[in-house]
């Protein structure tokens, strides 16, 4: 005979564990646990797969994985986004989660624990290892040149646009004046030679190199976005002023530089290897040479570098610093540091464009990337918005030179 399962003390067990809720939870027998505010959004659980997730992995990485896997959807992401991130839960008692898991056991009935959806990078080798950035670098990237296409300017440039600088309301518009901005600074003459550490798919050796005459040595760790940069080049007519390679930047020897440009880079190295970082651009450096260090920090001191699900299906290893420890990173290897200047309301700006972009070409994007990897996406554009709005995080470039 079939056992019939129940979703009544579960719901029982969260009504007392959440009593203010400002969501409703559906579960799949139709039952559901309303808001206490008479609104708010709908968090639908779709399976009891979502529970098993949840128990196996309590917290953060738990409910990414249900999310991710389907087991969970929500109406209207934005709203549920806007609920949950806004949302201080009571604290919860180990009596009050073994009670909880109980009930969900109950719920859901014996089941194998769910796989863990494709899209699920795990830690492999040590952290910053060039091995293991490479692996990182190449989850977050290598989904395809076309999917980042669907959302991109023509320039295929992946970092904060700056609108305040742009004549022109448009996007493409945007990310010139931004890569404008960057050959300003660096005060770029034709005929040198410039470094671009984390090249991306080209954007800023096309720049500088058709703007400026300047020659261009590009590198990412993508094998797909350095191929697309080099047929960029080569369709530009510039491949004789851009060499872009597969390489790390620690394992570069060929200096030296007049100039280097480091955009959306540094958020990759992280705080054991952010002072071998600076002093490696320091080595290959002219004496007098520029640089030019773009990339997203971290505002509030004490928090976490990454939250789990980030770590694992966003931006692996991904550990954005303190501008304070750039800044110190940089005067430690003997930079002297000229000019700082932020960018948050771009980047909100900038991923407001992005998510709607990438929106308006859902189902193309599916088609590329897969349901499980467009959940990511629905979520990481957002939640970066959120935090360049809320001051939990801003984009800073660091001007400086190296001695003479």
């Amino acid at each position: 005979m079939a056992v019939l399962r129940s979703t009544e003390p579960l719901r029982r067990e969260l009504a007392a564990t959440l009593p203010e809720r400002p969501f409703t939870i559906t579960f799949w027998d139709g039952t559901e646990l309303p808001a206490t505010n008479g609104g708010g959004p709908a968090l639908h659980v779709r399976s009891p797969a979502a529970l098993a997730h949840a128990l196996r992995r309590p917290g953060q990485l738990g409910l990414g994985r249900a999310y991710v896997s389907g087991a969970i959807e929500v109406d209207d992401i934005d709203e549920a986004m806007a609920a949950i991130l806004n949302y201080q839960p009571p604290p919860i008692d180990r009596a009050t989660q073994l009670r909880l898991a109980v009930a969900a056991a109950r719920a859901m009935g014996p089941m194998l624990p769910p796989p863990v959806p494709d899209a699920e990078l795990r830690p492999r080798g040590r952290r910053h290892s060039i091995a293991r950035d490479k692996r990182s670098v190449t989850h977050h990237y290598d989904v395809s040149n076309d999917f980042f296409a669907l959302f991109l300017d023509a320039s295929m440039t992946y970092s904060c646009a700056f609108w305040s600088r742009a004549e022109e309301e448009t996007l493409e518009a945007a990310q010139f004046a931004k890569l404008e901005l960057v050959c300003t600074k660096l005060r770029l003459r034709e005929g040198q030679r410039v470094l671009d550490v984390g090249c991306g798919w080209g954007s800023f050796a096309l720049h500088a190199a058709r703007e400026h005459g300047v020659r261009v040595t590009g590198i990412t760790l993508s094998e797909p976005q350095a191929a697309l940069a080099r047929e960029r080049a080569a369709e530009a007519g510039l491949a004789d002023r851009i060499d872009i390679r597969v390489a790390d930047y620690r394992e570069l020897r060929d200096a030296p530089f007049d100039a280097i440009a480091s955009i959306g880079m540094v958020e990759h190295v992280g705080n054991a290897q952010i002072d071998a970082y600076a002093e490696q651009l320091f080595r290959l450096l002219k004496p007098d040479g520029r640089l030019l260090n773009h990339g997203i920090a971290r505002l509030r001191h004490g928090d976490p570098e990454a939250g789990p699900f980030s770590e694992r299906y966003v931006f692996p290893d991904a550990a954005p610093l303190h501008l304070s420890r750039i800044v110190y990173a940089l005067e430690r290897a003997g930079f002297v540091n000229e000019h700082v200047e932020g960018f948050a309301d771009d980047y909100a700006r900038t991923l407001r464009e992005w998510t709607r972009r990438l929106e308006a070409n859902w189902d193309r994007a599916v088609a590329l990337a897969g349901p499980e990897r467009m959940r990511v996406w629905r979520v990481y554009l957002r939640a970066a918005r959120r935090g360049f709005e809320s001051s939990f995080t801003s984009v800073y470039q660091v001007l400086a030179h190296r001695r003479s």
